[in-house]
C-alpha cells in the first residue's frame, strides 16, 4: 500500500505541474477577454435564466442541469479540499481559489455552450454530449475525442469517487464512532440503487437536495462570521498578503499558494474540465448560451459561496495549520487535528457544540451523494460515446464506479486524494486545450444570442447558421 501511495503521489505531481496551473489560468483569461467577460457583465441574465420556467420532455430542464452540476461540483473539494489547500498553500491559496473561480467561469461558459451546440439525441430520446462530441464535430478530430472520452471515464468513473467516500466515512467515524467499511458499504448500496436509474432520476434528486445542502452550510458559515466579526478584517488581510508573498511568516510559500489555490479551486468547481459540459448537454433549452450562462453561475455558487464558507469557518476559528513544501509547520493551531474534513468538523463543534459534528456528517451525506450521482452520469456519458450506447458496457462501467467508490473506505486518504487529483488533472489537460481552439465558435454563439436579445426575441438556435450538422435532430 505504501508503494502504491508513493506511485500515485508521483503521478499527481507530474500531472499537476505548474504548466497545468498556468494553462488553466491563461486559457480562462484568454476566453474572458475574447468574450468580453460574460461571467461578470451578464450575471443578471444568469439569475433570470435560472428562474425561468422551461419545461422539457426529451431532456432535463435548465434548472435541473444547474442543480445536477452544482451537486456534482459541491463536494469534498469544497470542504476537505479547501482545508488541504490552506495546509499546503496557506491562507493565500483561498485568494487564488477566488481568482480561478472568476476566470474559470468563462471556461465553464464556453464548454457548456459548446456542449449544447454539439449535443446529440440518443435512441432513447435523451440528450447526450460533452467535450468528446464537440472535439469530434467541432475540431474534426476523432482520435482526440476518444482520448478525452477515455480520460473522462477514468476520472469520474474510477479515480475520483474514492475521495468523496473517504471523507464521508472519516467524518462519520469521528461523529458517531462507526466502522468506516460498514458506512462505505451502505453508501455504495444506496448509490447503486440510484445510479441504475436514468439522468432524469439523478436530476430530480439533485434538484431537491442541492439548494438545501448549500443553504444550510452557508448559514453555518454566516453565523461563525457574525460571532467572529472582529477577526474578519485581519483574516482577509492575511489571505491577501500571503497570496502575494508579503506575509511575514507565509511569504516564502507564494508558489504553493498559487499552485494549491488553482489546483483545489478546479477540484472544487471543475471549471474547464468538461464535467459540467457533460451534464449541460442533457438540458433542453432554446439556445446554447443559456446553458453556458447558467453553468457560469454554478461556478460562483460552488467556489465563491461554498468554498469561501469553508475557508472562513476554519480561518476564523483558528482551526488550521500551514506547512512549507518540506513538511515543516509554519503555523500550528489545531493541536494535531488531521488536515481535511476534520478541520471543518472541529471548527463547527468548537462554535456550536458536539451536536454540530453529527449535523455536518448528515450534510456531508448530501454533498457526497449528489457529487457521486453526477460523477456516475459523467462517466456513463463517455462510455456511451465510446461504445455506441452498449448496455453491457454501461452496466460494467456502473459496476466499476461502485467498486471504485468503495475503495475510498479502505484506501488511505493521501492515496485517494492523489488519485482524484490525477483524474481531474487529466481531464483538465484534454479539455482546456479543446475549448481554447474552439473559442471562435463560442464567440459566435454569444454574439448571436446577444443580437437576438437586442431585437427583443427569446433567442433560438439554428445549428446550420454555425456550420453544425444536427444528424440526430437534437435541435428540431
Amino acid at each position: 500500500m505504501e508503494k502504491f501511495s508513493m506511485f500515485v503521489n508521483q503521478m499527481d505531481a507530474i500531472v499537476w505541474s505548474m504548466v497545468l496551473v498556468v494553462l488553466c489560468l491563461g486559457v480562462g483569461l484568454y476566453l474572458s477577454l475574447r468574450l468580453k467577460f460574460p461571467q461578470i457583465r451578464l450575471v443578471k441574465e444568469m439569475v433570470k435564466l435560472l428562474t425561468s420556467k422551461e419545461e422539457s420532455e426529451s431532456g432535463i430542464t435548465p434548472f435541473q442541469a444547474f442543480a445536477t452540476t452544482v451537486g456534482a461540483r459541491v463536494g469534498m473539494g469544497n470542504i476537505a479540499g479547501v482545508a488541504s489547500a490552506i495546509f499546503y498553500g496557506g491562507p493565500g491559496s483561498v485568494f487564488w481559489m477566488w481568482m480561478i473561480a472568476v476566470i474559470g467561469a468563462a471556461s465553464a461558459f464556453v464548454e457548456s455552450a459548446l456542449a449544447q451546440a454539439y449535443k446529440v439525441k440518443s435512441p432513447d430520446g435523451e440528450f447526450t454530449g460533452g467535450p468528446a462530441y464537440y472535439i469530434e464535430k467541432g475540431l474534426k478530430c476523432k482520435p482526440y475525442a476518444v482520448v478525452f472520452a477515455v480520460v473522462a471515464f477514468l476520472g469520474p468513473g474510477f479515480l475520483m469517487p474514492g475521495v468523496q467516500i473517504n471523507s464521508l466515512v472519516t467524518v462519520f467515524e469521528e461523529a458517531f464512532s462507526v466502522n468506516k467499511i460498514l458506512v462505505g458499504a451502505i453508501c455504495c448500496i444506496v448509490l447503486g440503487i440510484v445510479v441504475y436509474g436514468s439522468i432524469k432520476r439523478i436530476a430530480h434528486i439533485a434538484e431537491m437536495l442541492a439548494p438545501a445542502m448549500c443553504a444550510i452550510y452557508i448559514l453555518a458559515a454566516l453565523i461563525i462570521v457574525g460571532l467572529n466579526i472582529t477577526k474578519l478584517p485581519g483574516i482577509l488581510l492575511m489571505i491577501v498578503q500571503s497570496a502575494f508573498g508579503v506575509h511575514a511568516v507565509l511569504g516564502g510559500i507564494l508558489g504553493s499558494a498559487v499552485s494549491w489555490g488553482v489546483k483545489r479551486g478546479i477540484y472544487s468547481n471543475e471549471a474547464g474540465m468538461g464535467c459540467g459540459a457533460i451534464v449541460s448537454a442533457a438540458a433542453e433549452c432554446s439556445h446554447p448560451v443559456k446553458q453556458g450562462l447558467i453553468q457560469s453561475f454554478s461556478i460562483y455558487v460552488d467556489t465563491l459561496f461554498i468554498g469561501t464558507s469553508t475557508a472562513l469557518i476554519v480561518l476564523l476559528t483558528g482551526t488550521f495549520d500551514v506547512t512549507d513544501g518540506a513538511g515543516n509547520l509554519l503555523m500550528s493551531q489545531t493541536g494535531g487535528i488531521e488536515a481535511g474534513i476534520k478541520w471543518t468538523q472541529h471548527a463547527l463543534m468548537s462554535t456550536f457544540g458536539s451536536w454540530s459534528g453529527k449535523a455536518l456528517a448528515i450534510i456531508i451525506v448530501l454533498f457526497v451523494f449528489t457529487s457521486m450521482t453526477g460523477y456516475c452520469y459523467q462517466a456513463e456519458s463517455n462510455i456511451r460515446y465510446l461504445t455506441g450506447n452498449s448496455k453491457k458496457a454501461i452496466a460494467i462501467a456502473r459496476a466499476i464506479f461502485l467498486a471504485a467508490s468503495f475503495m475510498g473506505a479502505i484506501v488511505n486518504a493521501d492515496a485517494v486524494w492523489a488519485m482524484g487529483d490525477i483524474g481531474y488533472g487529466l481531464m483538465a489537460w484534454a479539455n482546456i486545450i479543446a475549448i481554447a481552439l474552439l473559442a471562435p465558435k463560442a464567440v459566435a454563439l454569444l454574439k448571436d444570442y446577444e443580437k437576438q436579445k437586442k431585437e427583443g426575441k427569446d433567442p433560438a438556435f439554428d445549428p446550420k447558421e454555425f456550420g453544425i450538422e444536427d444528424e440526430t435532430g437534437a435541435w428540431k
